[in-house]
């Protein structure tokens, strides 16, 4: 039996490293949606998703050179969940 779950998720930080030099990594930090910038009626895509995911984080290394600075703050995401078989 497969599990499968779709989350929503929000740039909230990036971290380049080394600080001084040439990048060799970068660590992206994610969060759930919905911290309070829901629709006017409650019921827009942020709110369904927050409702079900209400807090969260996500950090991830990123060391692959074609990805640095593609992931900007606040860029949103879903990010899917499939068990492997």
């Amino acid at each position: 039996m497969s599990t499968a779950m779709r989350a929503k998720m929000r740039v909230t930080g990036i971290a380049v490293y080394p600080t001084v030099g040439q990048t060799t990594q970068e660590m992206l930090q994610f969060c759930p949606v919905g911290s309070g910038s829901y629709g006017p009626d409650g019921g827009d895509e942020d709110n369904t998703y927050a409702k079900f995911t209400p807090s969260g984080s996500i950090s991830l290394t990123v060391a692959n050179p074609a990805l640095f600075g593609k992931f900007k703050l606040d860029d949103t995401f879903y990010v899917d969940f499939t068990a492997v078989q």
